[in-house]
């Protein structure tokens, strides 16, 4: 049985807290060929190790594309298909460590997040509800995160919290 996603759905909660096994879920439901757009980079072993769990979990079904960068133009690539992002806070960081402006990525991925035919759903981490960073590189990742996360929900259809492992609805815009 097939479910319907909206045009866009955000899964925020902190680490471990089953954001990416949740979105799984809700693109495997949706039925068709899913797209698996990863924006990890492989950089150590414990990386290279939770990126091989992933992609054991999905399964040979997935689709995925390697994409640290250009997430708005690899997403209109796949406008017809139900694409999984995971996840925009590892996306915001390689930007910061690229030198990008992040304000103006952040910009440009919202703008083609709203022009998306969909259905996708972007897992993201919530960052804010921890102590104050005490170096300088961290709060501006903070703080660009929390516009990212402010940023895309406001355009999306569906938004969930995740808080150890269960999911909180924040915005459901079918049932309003």
């Amino acid at each position: 049985m097939t479910t319907a996603l909206p045009r866009l759905t955000l899964v925020l909660g902190g680490a471990r807290s089953g954001k990416s096994r949740h979105a799984e879920a809700l693109v495997e439901g949706a039925g068709g060929a899913p797209v698996y757009v990863a924006t990890a980079e492989p950089l150590d072993e414990e990386m290279r190790l939770r990126i091989a769990e992933h992609r054991t979990r999905r399964g040979p079904r997935w689709t995925t594309i390697e994409e640290p960068l250009a997430l708005a133009s690899v997403l209109r690539d796949f406008a017809r298909r139900p694409v999984l992002v995971d996840c925009l806070t590892l996306w915001l960081s390689n930007v910061l460590h690229a030198g990008r402006d992040a304000a103006s990525e952040i910009d440009a991925l919202v703008a083609a997040l709203a022009s998306l035919a969909g259905p996708v759903v972007l897992v993201s981490n919530e960052v804010g509800l921890g102590i104050v960073p005490e170096n300088k590189l961290a709060r501006l990742f903070r703080d660009h995160a929390g516009r990212l996360n402010r940023e895309v929900a406001a355009v999306a259809q569906h938004v969930v919290f995740l808080a150890a492992g269960l999911p909180l609805v924040l915005k459901d815009e079918a049932r309003r």
